[in-house]
């Protein structure tokens, strides 16, 4: 049997599964390579799998490496709102023959792992201001130029 390239894979995914945009399966795949080589900086090995949520780790920090504050808006654009969808392009690729699993592997493994609001907006948010209350109860600031006496 030939192996189908990666363009064509994502061609028969998308027509069977129109949810996720192509550009995502492109991210995903990239966000797998950082990880692995992440991993091989930590473990000083060669990587040969990588589990469900070693995987979201990965697509947490390359995405935001990638698209900082954009990160949601990105993710929105592709289709890509949690989690489980992350998990269900791996399974879609795992199905095409484009990524591979161990017995172990399940879609369960991307349930839940992380919340996107807190990954992907709250690195980004400002630092919330001091309410009128906590300013009244902290000591006014000195003029410029006053020196204590």
């Amino acid at each position: 049997m030939q192996k189908i390239g990666f363009a064509e894979a994502l061609d028969s995914i998308i027509a069977a599964d129109p949810r996720y945009q192509r550009d995502g399966y492109v991210f995903l795949r990239d966000a797998l390579d950082f990880t692995t080589k992440q991993q091989k900086k930590v473990k000083g090995v060669s990587v040969r799998h990588v589990t469900g949520p070693e995987l979201l780790e990965g697509v947490r920090q390359y995405a935001i490496k990638e698209f900082g504050p954009m990160v949601m808006t990105v993710f929105d654009s592709w289709g890509i709102h949690s989690c489980e969808d992350i998990g269900n392009i791996v399974f879609n690729l795992i199905g095409a023959g484009v990524f591979g699993k161990t017995e172990q592997d399940s879609i369960e493994d991307f349930k839940n792992v992380y919340d996107f609001q807190e990954a992907f907006v709250k690195p980004f948010a400002p630092e919330r201001r001091a309410t009128a209350k906590s300013r009244a109860q902290s000591p006014a600031p000195k003029p410029a130029g006053s020196s204590a006496k």
